[in-house]
């Protein structure tokens, strides 16, 4: 056994069996390989710029990055797991193809700022896969919130009926909450967008470099200003892990409605049968499986995550072999928020509410109770913690006549509070209450359409 013909001239013998099967890391960072050629052809023009290489030199390894990135795209490029990583892969494969100048390619950079610079224009592009991916769901949404913007369903505290609203409003609550997750992502893209390349090992190089080019070269802001952190930081990994964690988080909460939902206890939504699958004995079932998988995939996120940081936590500065551990959690991470995401938005799309089994929920559990507490204050100007007493009180009655709460005799409320008027049952339909919502914010119809236009413009 020999040591690894690219970095073994300090190892008289090879590595043993276990570290072949412990050290290659090319079965997954071969996805880093588009990043990669984009990263040496931008070094190689540096070196020409600054005379560290010939022109002629630099001419023959651009050609040759080409023509390997060609035969990737073509799915004719041998990836050897003896070459370890896309880097090594690359180099060997190059030094095929232009010979001795390839060997120049490597001059004033290290693995370490190669990987990370590679690392970073990937989470770079899943930022931007994310943002997009979230985007369309936003659309979907939106295109539900347009179509029900007064439709009528029960909103729920603690899982029990609490006060009325729109579903219009419900899925408008879901826009805000996945703009926020693309403003995490549009964060963490513009924190990660420095270069590390030209920090070489750890410490720099004495090559007379010049990382400005570079950095402007592959789109980033500016170069990293410490070696050593540029080399072993991983921050920028783990910040995208958290937004990616907190995104399939929400789309969570919104699978297990869905789920929710399209039960027959609730019949809120139909899915069709794109979205459902049967049960292997029982022939009626219609099961939300892929709202299902949604939720169920939240805890790989997660996972990759804790992953990582665990990783990351008890590192010292600067390169340690441990990071060969975050790509294959950034790529599930990514993989999965971004099926996820493309899931989702389809089965948005899809989904046909039922308005009148929304509004038949929305009235059990005397939901517009708040709503008469509210007319005792504003009308009777009765202290709220009192006008919440005689609410109680009255649901009560209503509840031992087993009638709603609009339909409670005037004489039986008068018997609780005498002031009471027939005025009271204009703020006691579900439509007056939901009518009444008009602070900023509201679940009121015309709230729901400013906010529809607001949304319409912004997601342009």
């Amino acid at each position: 056994m020999v040591a690894n013909e690219m970095w073994g001239g300090r190892f008289a013998g090879g590595p043993g069996k276990i570290m072949e099967d412990i050290t290659p890391s090319i079965a997954f960072d071969k996805r880093l390989a588009e990043q990669d050629l984009a990263g040496s052809r931008a070094h190689v023009r540096m070196l020409a710029i600054q005379g560290i290489v010939s022109k002629e030199d630099a001419e023959a390894i651009l050609k040759g990055l080409e023509t390997i990135g060609g035969e990737i795209a073509q799915g004719k490029f041998v990836f050897k797991r003896a070459l370890e990583d896309i880097h090594l892969n690359i180099e060997s494969r190059l030094g095929e193809i232009v010979g001795e100048a390839a060997g120049r390619l490597h001059t004033a950079r290290s693995r370490n700022d190669q990987v990370a610079t590679d690392l970073r224009l990937w989470i770079r592009q899943a930022c931007e896969r994310a943002e997009a991916g979230l985007k369309a769901l936003q659309g979907a949404l939106l295109t539900q919130a347009q179509s029900h913007a007064a439709t009528i369903m029960p909103g729920f505290t603690h899982m029990q009926s609490a006060q009325p609203v729109t579903f219009g409003h419900h899925c408008l609550a879901y826009v805000e909450m996945f703009e926020r997750d693309r403003a995490r992502f549009a964060d963490a893209r513009k924190r990660l967008n420095e270069c590390p390349l030209g920090a070489a090992a750890l410490a720099g190089t004495s090559f007379a470099i010049d990382r400005e080019v570079t950095a402007r070269t592959l789109g980033f802001a500016r170069p990293m200003r410490n070696s050593l952190d540029a080399v072993s930081a991983r921050d920028f990994a783990l910040e995208y892990l958290a937004a990616a964690a907190i995104s399939a988080t929400h789309l969570s909460k919104l699978a297990g409605e869905i789920v929710q939902w399209s039960s027959p206890q609730f019949g809120f939504v139909r899915l069709s049968d794109a979205f459902t699958t049967g049960s292997s004995i029982m022939p009626q079932k219609r099961n939300p499986d892929a709202a299902e998988l949604i939720r169920g995939k939240t805890g790989r996120v997660l996972g990759d995550f804790v992953a990582l940081a665990t990783v990351v936590k008890g590192l010292v500065l600067a390169y340690g072999s441990d990071l060969q551990e975050d790509k294959e959690r950034v790529f599930d991470a990514a993989d999965t928020l971004e099926l996820s995401l493309a899931a989702m938005a389809a089965m948005i799309a899809d989904l046909q509410a039922d308005a009148g089994a929304m509004r038949a929920a929305a009235g059990a559990g005397y939901p517009t109770a708040t709503d008469l507490a509210d007319w005792l204050v504003r009308v009777l100007k009765k202290p709220f913690r009192e006008a919440h007493h005689i609410a109680g009180a009255i649901v009560k009655r209503a509840e031992e006549m087993k009638v709603a709460l609009d339909k409670l005799p005037l004489e039986e409320m008068r018997k609780l509070e005498p002031a009471v008027t027939d005025e009271v049952f204009s703020v006691l339909s579900l439509e007056a209450s939901v009518a009444s919502r008009m602070s900023l914010g509201g679940t009121a119809p015309a709230r729901v359409r400013e906010q529809l236009v607001f949304w319409g413009e912004k997601l342009k």
